[in-house]
């Protein structure tokens, strides 16, 4: 039996207040990222040092490379690091955390020639100017209205949709909450 998964993309037309809280959301997955990057790079940097020490293998630097271990190390320290990290849902972090685990993911399985296609890079910092902004939810008070014209997101409350959202309404009656279900939202400008 072939499962099929429809995705649905529409357009959100947010008040200037629900924009600003929308960015805001972006740039803390934006900043999750960064930092975890940064993370990463010294704790290569510093096992790369005690190797040239004479370290042993098993006593070297972990280094947080999937996502349990991103969100671990993230959950330990972001009340240093991000003070402000209540004004946002837990879901903007993750997809920043999600975003780099799959990028060093991919850059592993690129570099011992298991993932197919072109060989890529080791992942970049991302910057406020050349990466589209982006945050995913997938918990949380997801649901389309009953007037079919508005979604609730969690922190973010009702946003107003440019289209109606009848289809997703009608064969869901809510925003998907499984695994691999989603629904692209796109801010209109």
């Amino acid at each position: 039996m072939v499962r099929v998964h429809q995705a649905y993309r529409y357009a959100l037309d947010p008040t200037p207040e629900q924009a600003v809280a929308l960015a805001s959301h972006c740039g803390a997955a934006r900043y999750a990222f960064n930092w975890a990057l940064g993370r990463v790079k010294a704790a290569l940097e510093q096992r790369e040092a005690e190797k040239t020490y004479g370290v042993a293998a098993e006593l070297l630097t972990e280094v947080p490379w999937s996502l349990y271990g991103l969100r671990k190390v993230w959950n330990a320290v972001k009340g240093v690091v991000a003070p402000w990290w209540a004004e946002h849902s837990k879901e903007a972090y993750n997809t920043g955390l999600d975003g780099l685990a799959r990028a060093l993911k991919n850059w592993s399985a690129s570099r011992q020639g298991t993932r197919k296609g072109p060989k890529i890079g080791f992942p970049r910092f991302k910057s406020k100017h050349r990466t589209t902004p982006s945050c995913r939810f997938t918990t949380g008070t997801l649901r389309v209205e009953a007037d079919r014209r508005h979604v609730t997101l969690p922190r973010l409350g009702t946003l107003r949709t440019c289209e109606s959202t009848r289809k997703l309404a009608r064969q869901r009656g809510t925003l998907p909450r499984r695994r691999g279900g989603s629904l692209a939202l796109t801010e209109k400008h």
